[in-house]
């Protein structure tokens, strides 16, 4: 059998994290290695992201569409125009947090349509 690495990576880009963990955990069982090291600096970063379960969306940036972001942070959150004017202005805020991974991405997706930069963490 050929090695292809090609549909490896795509096999990749579609796994879940924690499919990717149980992937690393098998090849350090066949192979006899550890991923320690690497594992213990992301660990140091941000967190262990396979035992996380909820995150927060934190605005970066509003970009150049401010006033597109402001309606979207209003939409999102609830609150009024100053307010959510004010999370604007000082970013980097959290718009909202305790999320679910999901609902995490599809926050930030709908902010960075405005042109916002969004982190999640």
């Amino acid at each position: 059998m050929a090695f292809d690495k090609d549909s490896i990576i795509a096999s990749l880009k579609e796994a879940t994290i924690m499919d990717l963990a149980d992937l690393v955990s098998a090849i350090e069982e066949e192979f006899g290695v550890s991923a320690a090291a690497p594992v213990a600096a992301a660990g140091a970063a941000g967190g262990d992201a396979a035992a996380q379960t909820e995150f927060d969306v934190e605005l970066t940036s509003a970009g150049n569409a401010k006033v597109q972001v402001i309606k979207a942070v209003r939409e999102i959150t609830g609150l009024g125009l100053k307010d959510a004017k004010g999370l604007v202005d000082n970013a980097p805020s959290v718009i909202k947090e305790g999320l679910s991974e999901d609902e995490a991405n599809e926050l930030k997706a709908k902010l960075e349509e405005t042109g916002a930069e969004v982190t999640v963490k």
